[in-house]
């Protein structure tokens, strides 16, 4: 079974239209992890889910929110459902789902597939180039503090093999913002696990508004010296 899990928080605009391209997908289930969001994407994810055929599940979130703790969430749901891999994105079209296949495939010979921007083939579409440029920067910042050899590792779009995801330390993870992605990417690395960037197009939302703040901003700053220490400790 493959899983792709999304977190959301009022993204009510981009589900109907994004569940109908993911489920035109063979073989691909859709996991919707909502965090209570306000204007009734939860309800929404129910309403499609009950009509999937059991191909779309829903989880609603309460207390406290976050990227990092939606994800975690969604993944150990989606082990408990019986995936062989598992995918994550974002809601907004910033990924394409026709990339999905192309993840998937790569995982025949990866443990985990990283959809990048910065290898060839890579593109950044309709991004103000401040933001551009914060991205390129953040990945090299992680690349020399971290020493992890993912040229995207701030990427969201991954495929996951399910043997690699379960040996992830999911219950310790700490990152509640977009720090969670080079988390997870610095613990697949530590565990030897085989990663292949596959180039992708990355296109600024249409609909809704960004997460970043300047909370999440701090924590994305601090946690590749958190995980360097973490580094040492371990003799890595």
């Amino acid at each position: 079974m493959i899983v792709v899990v999304i977190p959301t928080y009022n993204e009510r605009e981009n589900l109907p239209r994004l569940a109908e391209a993911l489920l035109h997908l063979d073989l691909v289930n859709l996991l919707v992890v909502d965090d209570d969001s306000p204007d009734g994407t939860g309800a929404e994810a129910d309403r499609i889910a009950a009509q999937s055929g059991g191909r779309v599940h829903v989880v609603h979130r309460t207390g406290s929110r976050g990227l990092g703790r939606s994800y975690v969430d969604g993944f150990q749901q989606a082990l408990r459902l019986g995936a062989t891999r598992v995918c994550q994105m974002d809601a907004d079209f910033s990924h394409d789902p026709g990339d999905i296949p192309r993840l998937i495939d790569a995982t025949q010979w990866a443990d985990l597939a990283v959809g990048s921007r910065y290898i060839p083939g890579g593109e950044l579409r309709n991004w103000p180039w401040h933001r551009a440029a914060l991205s390129a920067f953040a990945n090299r910042y992680v690349r020399a503090i971290t020493g992890v050899q993912i040229h995207d590792a701030t990427s969201g779009f991954r495929c996951w093999r399910a043997e690699l995801l379960t040996r992830m330390p999911l219950r310790r993870i700490v990152s509640e913002g977009y720090a969670f992605q080079v988390e997870m990417a610095w613990h697949a690395s530590i565990a030897d696990a085989r990663i292949l960037e596959v180039p992708i197009t990355f296109v600024e939302r249409v609909q809704g508004s960004s997460k970043l703040s300047g909370r999440v901003i701090l924590e994305s700053a601090l946690m590749p010296w958190r995980l360097r220490a973490e580094g040492r400790r371990l003799g890595r």
